[in-house]
């Protein structure tokens, strides 16, 4: 079969929806200042789809740092990859702040939180060794599991009766190969808004023998007392091994970082990583902004605050009102509905088009078939206003989807 026609035949699980999906379900824009409000498709709408947690992606500090490092330095600099030309004092010091602030010895940049830590599990494993990790782990640490040579063991998601018996399985056939365990899980698992169960699987290292990874992307800057993410949330900053995150959310920006104790573990992915190896060195205009949003993190808890402040109260509303969201115990959340494809598809369009809020869904094969899962992310700029016009707009909804109302309308183009 030619490669061009097997594509035409299957355009995969989400591809097959995009002739009417495109522009509007998927792939929409939006226009205008980041913010609580933004404009799609010519009007201005509550915007609950932006991972901005703490409101920096607009911050004046940061805009300013942004535009006085792209002014002295342009976007080119440094030129190369980091160990051969690219490093830069600012670069190392960014290391450094990101360590400190994670309460770890070292840390190393990546320029993207997907490919970095891909890279980063690549490095680290070889066909002796054994990965057990959580079965809703992110699709970035799906893919490295692809590359990996070795064994692989998936534990049912936050289950540590089931991650222990994976441990044990991989601890009897470690002794055979020889090669190490690594388990990882993720701090905030961003689609059901729950914790990693950090402090059990911790606690699981008094009785087997493993390293421990954790992807903190959404828990970073949000979770902890000072924002140093769910370890510490958990009071275990210490039993992480290698703690990971990108910028793409609480910082609002471009890039990601690795963290441990073990400092000669990261000088190994420093000189193993191939996508930091091969790559161009993260342009000086990011270091430097990535340096001010981190200043911010430690000098403004007042915008944590504020975050907590609009995800307590959209929760607790959402709650009161009756609806299902799941586990979730972090700022991520997920509102959970019965329906079909279609349904999700005309609630969605009612919800943007009548009500002005622009929310993002998930339906099958993400979830269950008959679930839609409307994923909200409340950040510190968010209003009050805006969490009671959504609450209303939820309720409302929600009677006209258990009255049949969106499965007796026939979809649109929109």
């Amino acid at each position: 079969m030619d490669l061009f026609e097997k594509i035409l035949e299957n355009r995969g699980p989400i591809g097959q929806y995009s002739k009417i999906a495109h522009g509007y379900f998927s792939f929409p824009k939006l226009e205008g200042e980041i913010g609580n409000r933004m404009i799609f498709r010519g009007k201005e709408r509550i915007i609950w789809s932006l991972n901005n947690y703490l409101g920096l992606a607009n911050h004046p500090d940061v805009r300013r740092a942004d535009a006085e490092a792209s002014a002295q330095y342009g976007l080119a600099y440094p030129m190369g990859a980091r160990m051969m030309s690219g490093n830069s004092d600012q670069h190392e010091q960014l290391e450094h702040e990101l360590a400190k602030f994670v309460m770890k010895k070292d840390a190393i940049l990546f320029n993207y939180g997907y490919q970095g830590i891909m890279s980063a599990i690549d490095c680290l494993m070889d066909r002796r060794d054994v990965i057990v990790y959580d079965a809703e782990s992110h699709a970035c640490i799906i893919d490295a599991l692809r590359m990996h040579m070795g064994k692989r063991f998936v534990f049912t998601h936050n289950d540590v009766s089931s991650c222990e018996k994976q441990l044990q399985r991989a601890t009897d056939l470690t002794k055979e190969t020889g090669g190490a365990i690594l388990v990882i899980t993720e701090g905030v698992f961003g689609m059901a808004g729950d914790q990693g169960r950090l402090k059990e699987i911790v606690a699981l290292k008094d009785k087997y023998h493993f390293r421990l990874m954790v992807d903190d992307a959404h828990g970073f800057g949000t979770m902890g007392a000072t924002g140093a993410g769910v370890g510490e949330e958990q009071g275990v900053q210490d039993g992480i091994d290698l703690y990971f995150s990108t910028f793409a959310k609480s910082m609002a920006s471009i890039g990601a970082f690795m963290a441990s104790n073990d400092e000669h573990v990261i000088d190994y992915i420093r000189y193993n990583a191939r996508s930091q190896i091969f790559a161009k060195a993260l342009p000086m205009p990011f270091v430097i902004g990535n340096l001010k949003r981190l200043e911010l993190l430690r000098s403004k808890p007042e915008l944590k605050a504020k975050l907590w402040e609009n995800v307590n109260a959209l929760q607790n509303g959402l709650k009161e009102r009756g609806f299902d969201l799941g586990k979730c115990n972090t700022p991520v959340t997920p509102v959970y509905m019965h329906g079909g494809a279609s349904e999700a598809a005309n609630l969605i369009v009612d919800v943007r088009e009548n009500y002005n809020i622009f929310v993002s869904i998930v339906i099958y094969p993400v979830v269950p078939k008959g679930v839609m899962l409307l994923r909200l992310i409340p950040t510190a700029v968010h209003t009050m206003q805006d969490i009671e016009e959504t609450l209303n707009c939820f309720s409302e909804v929600s009677e006209k989807l258990k009255s049949g109302y969106y499965q007796s309308q026939k979809l649109v183009a929109v």
